[in-house]
């Protein structure tokens, strides 16, 4: 099994064990964000559906924000560990690794709709420290990919930054369009082709305006 496809306990079943009813929460909030959307329950709806009563949550979670905070945080972690695992420093070359994360990118989205919408549905749940550094890092994944590309090019390092930022955008807005059902293959567009020919685009006018070209 994926690591990064498993429950949040870190095995394949669900439901609550002593002992680990934060994670229980958080796993349920991310079954009911799949279900509902990101705004679509209660923080006593996760204890319900955990099998604790309304009041047990608040021993881990002061409100549902924070619960959300950690559903997107957790989210981040696992999409900025797939992203890196795709990218693999470059290998065997750099095109090559940068469209296994743009690929990584948008299976992550269609796979964990739910999750997706928590990371991305609201910047306050990324106030906390833990769920902002994750959301950082899993950019800090794209930034350094960025870097490379730009080396290979012969292209400035700095624009690292703003290219993975141009990069995401684009990625995010594929991905939400294919989630949502607006392009797909079966329609003739598929969000795939879409998505690497749209950033590899994006790497070419980004060159050749550092160039001066």
């Amino acid at each position: 099994m994926d690591p990064t496809k498993q429950n949040f306990f870190g095995g394949g079943r669900r439901g609550y064990h002593h002992g680990r009813l934060r994670d229980a929460l958080v796993e349920a909030a991310r079954t009911l964000v799949t279900e509902r959307g990101p705004a679509g329950f209660t923080l006593a709806e996760a204890a319900k559906r955990v099998g604790v009563t309304a009041a047990a949550p608040y021993r881990h979670f002061s409100d549902r924000n924070e619960l959300m905070g950690e559903l997107a945080g957790r989210g981040f972690q696992i999409f900025g560990e797939r992203l890196a695992r795709a990218w693999d420093d470059g290998r065997p070359n750099v095109l090559e690794a940068f469209r296994r994360m743009g690929a990584a990118y948008l299976a992550f989205a269609q796979e964990e709709p739910g999750l997706y919408a928590a990371m991305f549905g609201n910047v306050q749940t990324l106030a906390a420290p833990g769920p902002g550094a994750a959301a950082d890092a899993a950019l800090e994944t794209l930034r350094k990919a960025s870097v490379v590309i730009l080396r290979s090019y012969g292209a400035p390092e700095s624009a690292a930054r703003d290219l993975a930022l141009e990069i995401w955008a684009y990625s995010h807005g594929v991905a939400m369009l294919a989630v949502s059902g607006h392009v797909a293959a079966s329609k003739g567009c598929d969000p795939a082709v879409l998505l690497q020919q749209g950033t590899a685009n994006i790497v070419e006018m980004t060159v050749r305006r550092l160039r001066g070209g």
